[in-house]
């Protein structure tokens, strides 16, 4: 499996809480899990991705609840650990595409 450093930049925001970034790091990892058992049909990868994007969006009001939100950091922390996963898996897909489903 790939070593990926998972949101580092939430992790090193205070303005996140860590127990919530920890269930952002489980569903991008249970998503590298999919990609390490070779499922890299297009469509398939990309309704994992959409799985795993509904159940960030699924945390937004937890996030609110503890006084954080997913913003700007958030985003650009996601992104950062995202890039790695495609092109270490070889995934010529837009990361814009593949979280379509966000709403952060």
């Amino acid at each position: 499996m790939a070593e990926i450093k998972y949101l580092e930049g939430m992790y090193q925001d205070s303005f996140f809480p860590t127990f919530l970034v920890d269930k952002l790091k489980q569903y991008m990892f249970d998503t590298v899990q999919f990609l390490e058992q070779g499922n890299h049909d297009t469509e398939a990868i990309q309704a994992k991705f959409d799985e795993m994007t509904l159940a960030i969006n699924a945390l937004q009001d937890e996030f609110y609840e503890n006084e954080s939100e997913l913003e700007t950091g958030a985003r650009d922390s996601i992104a950062e650990t995202i890039i790695p996963i495609l092109a270490h898996y070889k995934i010529d897909t837009d990361i814009e595409e593949l979280l379509r489903e966000r709403e952060w």
